[in-house]
This record gives C-alpha cells, sequence and structure tokens, in this order.
C-alpha cells in the first residue's frame, strides 16, 4: 500500500447543463486507482437530464460517497458555484476540481496526491498537469503546452496556467482558498493559482497528462489549437477585459492582505500603485523580475496592455 493510499481527496463539481459528456466524466472517478475520494457536487441551474444523472451515479456508490450541495440560491456561476463546494469540504482533505465534460486518466488522484505530499503539509500547494486535447468524441488532438517559466508570484497575476481540470489542492491550500473572496471577474482555478502563489506556497506542474480535456462548442473555457490562435483571440478582447480581471485580483489581495506573505507584500504594492499613480510608476512597476508571461510576445502585448489600461 502507496503512502498516499489513506488520504482522502473531495472531488468538487459544479455542473450546468451537462448530460452530454457528464456520464463519462463520473465513470473516470469510479476507475479511479486512489479509491478514497468522496464527491460533493452541485448544479448551477441546469434545464437537462444532469441532476438525474448524478442522483442515479450516486444511487450506485456507497453509502455517502456522493453528496449533493444543491440550493435554492439559483444560478451563481462557475466561480461562486465552486467556491460554495469547496468551504463544504473537511478540513483535512486533499481537494480535486473537475469539470463535466472531461474524462480523467486512471492515475490522476494518485499522482496529484503523490505530488502534494512531498511538500510541508503547513505549506499551501497547488498541483496541475498537462492535458490531453481531444475532440467533442475525445479523439486525441495534442498534448496541452509546457510552460517554460516558473510559476510564481506576481506572475501568477499575468496568466493563468493552471488548468482547472487538473488542479489539486492540499489541505492547506483549500482551507486558505475556501476562506477567501475571489472578485466577480475570476475563475475558480485562476484564484486558487494566485491565492496559493501569493501566500508563499508552491505550484508543482506534472508533465504528464492526466485529463481527457474535451473541447466542443460548449466549453465555458477552451483552449487555443496554437500560439497564433491564442494571440489572435487575445489582440480581439483587447485591453479592457484583461486589464479589468488583473486590477480585480490585485483589488482582491489588497483587501486581504492576511492572503500575501510579508514578502510579497511589497510586491503587490508596487503593482498596485504603477496602476493608480501614473506611467513612471507603471514602468518601475514592469522592471519586476516576474511580472511577464510565459512566452516574449506576450510579454510585450502584457507590457503595452499594462502601461495603457
Amino acid at each position: 500500500m502507496s503512502d498516499t493510499a489513506e488520504k482522502s481527496v473531495t472531488i468538487v463539481l459544479s455542473t450546468f447543463n451537462g448530460e452530454a459528456y457528464l456520464p463519462e466524466q463520473l465513470e473516470s472517478f469510479v476507475q479511479q486507482t486512489h479509491e478514497k475520494w468522496r464527491l460533493y457536487w452541485r448544479d448551477d441551474g441546469s434545464r437537462d437530464t444532469t441532476v438525474a444523472i448524478l442522483h442515479d451515479f450516486a444511487a450506485r456508490q456507497p453509502a455517502g460517497r456522493v453528496r449533493d450541495f444543491c440550493d435554492d440560491q439559483g444560478q451563481l456561476g462557475i466561480s461562486a458555484s465552486f467556491l460554495k463546494l469547496l468551504q463544504a469540504v473537511p478540513a483535512e482533505d486533499f481537494v480535486a476540481f473537475a469539470d463535466q465534460d472531461d474524462v480523467w486518466m486512471p492515475q490522476k488522484l494518485e499522482r496529484g496526491l503523490r505530488a502534494l505530499s512531498r511538500d510541508d503539509a503547513d505549506l499551501p500547494a497547488l498541483y496541475c498537469a498537462r492535458q490531453i486535447l481531444a475532440d467533442e468524441g475525445l479523439a486525441p488532438l495534442r498534448e496541452s503546452q509546457i510552460f517554460p517559466e516558473p510559476p510564481g508570484f506576481p506572475q501568477a497575476l499575468t496568466q493563468n496556467i493552471a488548468t482547472g481540470c487538473t488542479v489539486m489542492l492540499n489541505p492547506a491550500a483549500a482551507r486558505l482558498v475556501a476562506c477567501s473572496l475571489p472578485p466577480k471577474s475570476t475563475l475558480h482555478d485562476w484564484w486558487s493559482y494566485i491565492v496559493v502563489t501569493a501566500s508563499g506556497g508552491r505550484v508543482l506542474i506534472d508533465e504528464v497528462p492526466v485529463v481527457f480535456y474535451r473541447q466542443h462548442k460548449g466549453n465555458a473555457v477552451g483552449v487555443p489549437l496554437s500560439d497564433f490562435h491564442r494571440a489572435i483571440a487575445a489582440l480581439r478582447r483587447g485591453p479592457d477585459a484583461f486589464m479589468r480581471t488583473l486590477r480585480g485580483h490585485i483589488d482582491a489581495l489588497c483587501a486581504q492582505p492576511m492572503l500575501v506573505a510579508p514578502q510579497n507584500r511589497k510586491i503587490l504594492l508596487q503593482i498596485n500603485d504603477g496602476l493608480n499613480d501614473g506611467v513612471w510608476r507603471r514602468l518601475r512597476a514592469l522592471r519586476l523580475p516576474m511580472l511577464r508571461r510565459q512566452n516574449f510576445s506576450e510579454t510585450q502585448l502584457f507590457r503595452l496592455w499594462f502601461l495603457i489600461g
């Protein structure tokens, strides 16, 4: 028996009109080599058979393994729905985020647990991994990219490299994110990455794919097929949406200084001052070595938007 076999993982799953692909995802949970898991789920207002599929799945699992957190709060949105689930997770559990339309490889939980268990248990840690991008029928398209730059803060403010369908949190990170107040403009995976790095925690990237990440027209967040397509999409969106998100993350961290390690508070304030006090302070902030994206061209575009946005 491995040293992680007795560690408990809570899978958190927020659903919305997921009937087309959800059964395959649920079956991939059952096929996990790490068997000590439970599923917390909340439906965010589906109008199809998603809820019935989950109730049927729960009836076929051991008692207590699947727990329904549906409520009368209406449609909260992806991030708020996931955060509600995260707040219910037992304090000692590891957490795995799950999307409704992917398929996990059998060793996904086991690999994440092994990586997270190598660190000091009191240090917040986030695990994420590469994916096999697949079409609607799960035919493989390609593997997701390898990020050349090490993850950290303040780089986490410029770009999310923690793809939510692969993310796992150790108990310290799960508790930290659960007690935070994210901005409305963020997604749960990006906010988790920001909080963990801002707190001085670690991000562990597995270069072995652990998920078939299904690409289809209903994706909440998909993956561009190339750097060129990603660049075109960014240019079409323009700086406004990006800068709103950046400011939202910075404002949320500034309002919750308990989330930020002392060595990162000065960095955060320098970036915040730059955004609020004119071009010279922005230029000074851009000299911070980790305030960059993962490749040269995207970093130059970020710097331009930071200066004018």
